[in-house]
């Protein structure tokens, strides 16, 4: 009996493969970057901001693919403890795919769990060193830590490659990130 209950796990694609290596978009992604930067307007930068996402979504293969993306539907339902098992699974099975880390970090920021998230997006970071979705939630978390110094200048790099991210506002004069020691 104890034996019949493993079997739907056994037969699961995840089980019986090897996660193959994520899918290489660094060229295009440094393109985004440089027409993110040279963008003329918000629109055309949310525009290129949004192709970005779609390059660090794309999963190794199609049981990555399958799993990222009921984590990513738990997450948005509010089912944390879901979202959490699935990205678990993810990162399990595809450990050099950034995205995982990244979404599983994403989860642990909205249950205001800093240290985990922290652990996470440094896993996705140390995969993908340009992820600005990484870089921006590592700038908020070490925000929500007290960290603002390393904050700021993690929110920085992000802005680096893509600046029109919606978090540069938290970078202006006056906001949490922004100039420190300046006389009003």
């Amino acid at each position: 009996m104890r034996y019949l209950l493993l079997l739907p796990f056994l037969a699961s694609p995840l089980w019986a493969e090897t996660c193959p290596a994520p899918p290489d978009h660094s060229v295009e992604l440094s393109t985004l970057f440089d027409q993110a930067r040279a963008a003329p307007d918000e629109a055309t930068g949310r525009t290129l901001s949004g192709e970005m996402w779609a390059l660090w979504l794309d999963a190794p293969d199609a049981a990555a693919q399958e799993v990222l993306d009921r984590g990513m539907r738990q997450r948005g339902e509010f089912d944390f403890v879901g979202a959490l098992r699935s990205f678990d699974t993810l990162v399990d099975y595809c450990p050099t795919y950034a995205e995982g880390y990244n979404q599983r970090a994403f989860v642990h920021f909205l249950n205001a769990d800093y240290p985990a998230a922290l652990v996470d997006l440094d896993a996705a970071l140390a995969l993908v060193p340009d992820h600005v979705g990484a870089q921006s939630g590592r700038a908020l978390t070490l925000m929500n830590m007290g960290k603002t110094d390393a904050a700021r200048t993690q929110m920085l790099a992000a802005l680096e490659n893509n600046p029109w991210l919606s978090e540069r506002a938290l970078v202006a004069d006056g906001a949490p990130l922004g100039p420190q020691g300046q006389d009003l």
